[in-house]
């Protein structure tokens, strides 16, 4: 039997070099439809941990730049407004601390409105006064002995760092940044299966006309490579609608959350979930996101074209 003579790209006459896979199928359409939904679901994915990451991050800012000294009423009106100046007093000599001002009545009343009703009076109740701390990030003040001072000199004085929310808000963050990892990597998984299959089913279909080209000599990255090329079209095709779309959806809520500013929803949704502006490191994600999706979609065709093939060798 006369050998065969391995066939190089470069020696494929012009007329021949065209792709072995119909461009055109079903199957196609419908493996760029799924793309296209993965690579949109993994974009949501990503702006959505990223958008959650950058207001827990903001969250635990605030909160450490600020802590709250509480007063308590424990006799008359007057020894309370008393107390109130003593810790103040305390607090103003202390190193590190930037400013202190007390939490006005009306500020108390509004907070207290939901469950107490209007028209509060705060002499009638034992309502704490609060004083509002800022500290200097860069010379914080020995907390733990202001805490100690202010409990030791100033009857019914107690200091909050906020150090309970700030552990709650590191663990919220990082819960999400990990659920968020693991949706997306079985996004990823969910496309990399479908590209298996669909590659499959495409050499399945054209199985005769592989069959030939190895017989006399192509060689199985002449025939990955034509897999290769039309599964990164159509991976950069779906990629970029699924990454599009996204993208539109998250510029849709940065403008309708800015032109919404004064309302109680947007101002409720802006305090959970920020601004619902993504930023130029989200849409730079997302566009890494395109490529790494398209890549992936290329890669995992050749790799399986490359295994049929050596599976056809083998059986021979």
């Amino acid at each position: 039997m006369t050998e065969a003579i391995p066939i190089r790209q470069e020696e494929v006459p012009p007329c021949a070099r065209h792709s072995i896979v119909p461009r055109g199928s079903v199957a196609g359409t419908a493996l760029t439809l799924v793309v296209a939904i993965m690579a949109f679901l993994a974009s949501l994915t990503l702006g959505a941990v990223s958008m959650v990451s950058d207001t827990a991050r903001s969250w635990q800012s605030d909160i450490a730049r600020e802590i709250t000294v509480q007063v308590r009423p424990l006799g008359s009106a007057e020894d309370l407004r008393a107390s109130v100046e003593a810790a103040m007093a305390i607090i103003e000599n202390t190193p590190g601390i930037t400013s202190v001002t007390e939490v006005a009545d009306a500020d108390i009343r509004q907070l207290l409105e939901p469950w107490l009703g209007a028209g509060l009076s705060l002499d009638e109740l034992p309502v704490p006064r609060l004083l509002r701390l800022t500290i200097d990030a860069s010379n914080p003040p020995d907390l733990t002995s202001l805490a100690l001072e202010l409990s030791g000199n100033v009857p019914g004085a107690s200091l909050d760092d906020h150090r309970t929310w700030q552990d709650r808000l590191t663990t919220m963050a990082q819960a999400t940044v990990l659920i968020g990892a693991i949706v997306f990597i079985l996004m990823l998984a969910a496309t990399v299966l479908s590209v298996i299959f669909a590659t499959r089913g495409a050499m399945a279909s054209n199985r005769a006309t592989i069959d030939v080209l190895h017989f006399v000599g192509a060689e199985r990255g002449y025939i990955a490579s034509q897999f290769q090329r039309h599964f990164l079209l159509l991976g950069l095709k779906g990629s970029l609608a699924g990454g599009g779309l996204a993208i539109f959806i998250f510029a849709i809520a940065g403008f309708w959350a800015s032109r919404n500013v004064a309302d109680p929803v947007a101002d409720q949704a802006a305090a959970l979930f920020g601004t619902f502006q993504v930023g130029l490191s989200g849409y730079i994600g997302v566009g890494a996101l395109i490529i790494v999706i398209a890549l992936l979609t290329a890669i995992t065709s050749r790799l399986t074209v490359l295994a049929q093939v050596g599976g056809l060798d083998a059986s021979r």
